[in-house]
């Protein structure tokens, strides 16, 4: 099969080029490629149909002037950067999706969503907004059956419930490696800083071979172990504990970790999109109806887009009680107003616990690099 690249292909770094050819092969191949924004897809469904999933959530402000022309300028930056990279064609698993599956999570990515339409073939699932309405299992279980027959229609894939069983088990067994690896930083001093092993942890979202990937994590925690048990210490004791919590961060890490990690601090544990909240979730792949075990373990998932959102609340008590930090520094990315407003809560539950809270609000800008780093800088000082 012939797939064309975009007429610009050429004017792009040698890293984006990369992934250009990694997805066009993939595509030449009979491969298909179904991007997502949101940790609340349902991976297991496109793993059972032989999709591939890939992440499309806008990382840097390199598109967002072009994502301006349609939306407007006070809106979240990781979604016109998301929308940008679709408008220029410089993302390679936007321009070589199959598919692009949305939630009803936050209302800017629903309207994005309407325009993203425009430009390629989008599918949005209605996620319930409070997780533990009566209804709302029931509501988010037949969301997922309409999707595993959208997937049956368009593609002809078969999706049968042991297809679905061993998708969850794989499943399970990577997230299972992603937080074994973070629990590593319980560890006092920890054995990295979190900035590297982010890193590794992102790359999961741009695999086309989650065995290879799985097992390069798991390898990954082994060495880090080995070598700390060995005497080896990256992190020194001075560094002060902190755990991150609000935002996807992917788009504004350095500013963030970067700069903690820069100025005497190191992230223990990240509760955001990106870090434990969602890969602490299993699937249980015995479960008599396996939908709906899927449906279940997304729900549990503590984002701010729910509401009431007690599962995040009660998550950064466990996670404050297992990694020990010293500070939690909040996150929030412009115009996100679900985490925006959520700081009330987090603030008070930062303060019941006794632990120095610091909410900082960013986008995907440097103009702000000097003040963050002031303002970062000088909480871990005060620690």
């Amino acid at each position: 099969m012939h797939v064309e690249l975009p007429a610009s292909f050429e004017a792009f770094s040698e890293a984006r080029r990369n992934g250009f050819l990694k997805a066009k092969a993939v595509k030449e191949h009979g491969g298909r490629i179904a991007g997502t924004f949101c940790t609340f897809t349902p991976n297991e469904v496109f793993d059972a149909a032989g999709i591939h999933t890939v992440s499309l959530c806008g990382t840097s402000e390199e598109t967002i002037p072009a994502a301006e022309s349609d939306l407007p300028k006070n809106l979240c930056p990781l979604i016109k950067s998301s929308y940008g990279f679709a408008l220029t064609d410089k993302c390679p698993y936007t321009y070589f999706s199959d598919l692009i599956v949305g939630e009803t999570t936050c209302d800017g990515k629903k309207k994005m969503y309407e325009l993203l339409g425009r430009l390629k073939r989008v599918y949005v699932m209605q996620l319930p907004q409070n997780a533990d309405h009566p209804q709302a299992l029931a509501l988010w279980t037949e969301e997922i059956r309409a999707l595993i027959q959208r997937l049956r229609s368009e593609f002809g894939a078969a999706v049968s419930d042991e297809d679905l069983r061993q998708a969850c088990k794989h499943r399970n067994r990577q997230r299972r490696a992603r937080v074994a690896l973070m629990e590593l930083q319980k560890q006092t001093p920890p054995p990295a800083f979190f900035k590297d092993l982010y890193k590794v942890l992102d790359s999961l979202n741009f695999s086309f071979d989650q065995e290879s990937s799985t097992q390069a994590v798991e390898a990954m925690t082994q060495k880090l172990q080995r070598e700390y048990d060995e005497g080896a210490r990256p992190v020194s004791a001075a560094h002060k504990r902190i755990l991150i919590t609000g935002c996807p961060i992917t788009g504004v890490l350095e500013k963030t970790v970067g700069t903690i990690e820069s100025n005497g601090g190191v992230v223990v544990c990240m509760e955001n999109c990106g870090g434990i909240k969602p890969a602490r979730h299993m699937v249980d792949p015995q479960a008599e109806d396996i939908v709906q075990a899927i449906a279940e373990r997304y729900l549990e998932i503590g984002c701010a887009v729910m509401s009431p959102n007690r599962r995040r609340m009660e998550m950064i008590r466990q996670l404050v009680e297992e990694f020990q930090p010293e500070g939690i520094v909040d996150v929030i990315l412009q115009a996100c107003h679900p985490y925006s407003v959520e700081r009330f809560e987090m603030r008070a539950l930062a303060k019941e616990m006794g632990i120095p809270y610091l909410p900082v609000e960013t986008d995907f800008s440097s103009a702000d690099a000097g003040q963050l780093t002031t303002r970062l800088s000088a909480f871990i000082e005060m620690l």
